[in-house]
């Protein structure tokens, strides 16, 4: 039927068409949904969890509705692919968040004559949402087993222009360089001298630096030979192995581990001062500011955490290397005030502080908080003993509203080994 010719006729004839047209886009949707079951979850993902976070770029938006995330990790972690949260993909690695992989595609600023170098392969879902926004991706990754199975992946998924190489990412892909971009999904120490010289002139680099806990993501841009440094965000990503793993110089002591900036006291400095919802040694910060108060219960600050919508992220996370087999107890506490809380959506989602504690190849050995929090009241300290699972080798340190409503006040967060 030609439907311009419909509407050209009648009225009458255009609102048959019109509705004929509607049946059919239904049926469309019906029958797209029913051949891809995840298409509901991955369009919430955009509308709730990355949109909302701040991310605009509409073609970046859009690969992330259609990159099946599911298929880049293990089946049994499928029901919670479309979390936005890093799942563990096996050899100690993880896949990164969506959040964090659609920011970092749109800082990256991807053009359809981009060539980009990926460190980092991984499970292949950062490559796969790269691959429709530019002309090549080169993707690296160590480790073999990993490295092996993305491109397993990407090939049985039909993602034509993207290459994989085992390899160590420190090196970069010397034969193919000069790269228009370069994105890095784990973190070295300082940046890989051999990326700055396969990053073309004018290029683009994102990646995470710094210590293994205590990260920030860069924006480089090489201007005449030197890399201009722009400040992102605070993050936590897995280490860079091989030689920028042999030339770290600041390693963190699992013996005993504590908590960073619990009270709130350090302030941003310098470039990182400029960025919204960053309270240094915290990293993915979601609508949080520092307040300077009298009444703060330690020093003159606390952490204020709000949000009107339920469901949506208002929260601050702290990566923490821990030995259990040399921990076997921490003590965990905190001050905190709530006003007019309300639960969010979910059965967990109320103000709390938490710890969750993984093993070395990232299994999580479970959860433990420090509330829930309700209602309206003032000023309180709260503390508790945990056990620390002896496979433990770091935790992950939670504070913040987890999808509830209204207003949390944190303060003097601590957490410290107690002997035994």
């Amino acid at each position: 039927m030609n439907l311009k010719h419909c509407y050209d006729r009648t009225s009458l004839c255009g609102t048959s068409c019109l509705l004929l047209t509607m049946m059919m886009v239904l049926l469309l949707s019906r029958a797209s949904n029913a051949a891809d079951p995840y298409q509901p979850a991955r369009d919430r993902l955009v509308e709730t969890r990355i949109k909302t976070a701040g991310v605009t770029n509409i073609k970046v938006l859009d690969s992330m509705r259609r990159t099946p995330r599911h298929e880049f990790m293990p089946r049994s972690l499928w029901p919670r692919a479309y979390y936005d949260m890093a799942l563990p993909i096996g050899e100690a690695q993880t896949i990164s968040s969506p959040f964090i992989v659609a920011s970092m595609t749109e800082a990256l600023d991807p053009q359809p004559t981009d060539k980009v170098l990926e460190i980092g392969t991984g499970s292949g879902y950062q490559a796969a949402v790269l691959s429709p926004l530019v002309k090549d991706v080169y993707s690296i990754e160590i480790v073999r087993e990993l490295g092996e199975k993305a491109a397993a992946t990407l090939a049985r998924l039909d993602y034509g222009n993207v290459s994989t190489r085992i390899g160590d990412g420190f090196l970069g892909w010397r034969d193919a360089a000069p790269f228009d971009k370069i994105i890095v999904t784990c973190s070295p120490e300082s940046v890989p001298q051999p990326l700055v010289d396969q990053l073309a002139e004018g290029g683009t680099m994102i990646i995470p630096v710094g210590q293994r806990y205590q990260q920030t993501l860069f924006k480089l841009v090489k201007k005449d030979g030197q890399l201009i440094r722009e400040a992102l965000r605070p993050t936590l990503f897995v280490p860079m192995t091989g030689a920028a793993e042999d030339k770290r110089k600041v390693l963190p002591d699992p013996s005993n581990p504590v908590a960073v900036n619990g009270d709130f006291e350090v302030m941003p400095e310098g470039d990182e001062a400029k960025l919204l919802e960053f309270v240094p040694g915290w990293y993915y910060g979601r609508q949080v500011t520092q307040i300077e108060a009298s009444d703060a219960p330690s020093g003159k600050q606390f952490a204020r955490f709000q949000n009107e919508t339920p469901g949506r992220n208002s929260h601050l996370l702290q990566g923490i290397a821990i030995n259990g087999t040399e921990v076997s107890q921490l003590r965990l506490s905190g001050s905190v005030r709530t006003s007019e809380i309300r639960k969010g959506p979910t059965s967990d989602a109320m103000p709390s502080i938490a710890v969750t504690f993984y093993d070395s190849k990232r299994r999580d050995l479970g959860t433990y908080f420090l509330g829930p929090f309700r209602g309206t009241r003032g000023w309180r300290e709260q503390s508790k003993l945990l056990r620390v699972p002896i496979t433990t080798s770091e935790a992950i340190l939670r504070v913040g509203l987890f999808g509830a409503t209204g207003t949390a006040d944190f303060d003097a967060v601590v957490l410290e080994k107690v002997e035994r």
